[in-house]
């Protein structure tokens, strides 16, 4: 029986830092279009009186889950949003599977996030205004 050594410099890759490979794009992108598809035709883009669009789509090197990321524009409440989004999820994921079957072996696991990247800028934006409007009145 051949003994192998023990391995003690051992790290793990961690898959955070990765690049995404093509076909990870190429699937993320697929997703995306189908996801624009679907929420127009199920009425999930206008909701509560605001807009909801797929900012991004990332999907995991084994191409098992997908992790939605979702603009809400002008939403009042955007928990209660996220809940109907959720809540239609199943409906959603078969919407997907009827849609990219063939393309795809398994259907990806979905997991909605709210993308509050836009609401970032506007903040910053106000922040910065506010700033040249102070150093203006100074000067």
């Amino acid at each position: 029986m051949v003994k192998h050594p023990k391995v003690t410099n051992f790290t793990p890759i961690k898959h955070e830092n990765m690049e995404e490979g093509k076909r990870q794009r190429q699937i993320a992108g697929a997703l995306q279009e189908q996801f624009n598809d679907i929420f127009r035709r199920l009425n999930l883009s206008m909701i509560d009186g605001g807009m909801v669009s797929i900012s991004s789509i990332k999907v995991t090197p084994d191409l098992l889950e997908a992790r939605v990321y979702l603009s809400l524009f002008q939403v009042k409440d955007p928990a209660s949003v996220m809940k109907t989004i959720e809540s239609r999820a199943w409906e959603i994921k078969k919407e997907l599977a009827d849609n990219m079957k063939h393309q795809l072996r398994r259907i990806p696991v979905l997991h909605f996030y709210n993308d509050d990247t836009l609401d970032y800028v506007f903040k910053m934006e106000e922040i910065l205004k506010k700033i040249n409007e102070g150093e203006d009145k100074e000067s």
